[in-house]
């Protein structure tokens, strides 16, 4: 499997001075993702690189649900690059929207915790 999904709801400890999804919660929550995606495909300790090219599109209120869809788009030897993309969502109307997208470079590690093999994607 490739693609992971999570849903969290921004509570107010969540947020920041203005009552919007913190910027460091939610880069937490996108490696999580990215986490679970590289580990489920590689089934191996999978470990955070790298995260790049963080785009924040818009601000995430208090009470919003937040949907975080992680892919594994390419592997290397040891590695797997992880798209992540989070949706934030009216909890009340449902009206989504593309709040943020980041790309993650994840380390798959043996039982030695050095790198190890991971699959190669299908064509």
């Amino acid at each position: 499997m490739t693609e992971a999904r999570m849903t969290e709801i921004v509570f107010p400890d969540h947020t920041n001075h203005l009552g919007t999804l913190f910027g460091g919660q939610a880069l937490a929550w996108m490696d999580k993702a990215a986490f679970i995606a590289a580990s489920r495909y590689a089934r191996t300790v999978v470990v955070t690189a790298r995260s790049e090219q963080i785009d924040f599109h818009t601000a995430v209120p208090k009470g919003s649900l937040v949907e975080l869809v992680a892919r594994v788009v390419e592997t290397g030897r040891t590695s797997m690059q992880v798209e992540v993309e989070m949706h934030k969502e009216d909890l009340l109307s449902g009206e989504s929207q593309l709040a943020t997208r980041g790309r993650f470079t994840m380390i798959a590690l043996g039982a030695d915790g050095k790198p190890t093999p991971v699959p190669s994607l299908p064509r």
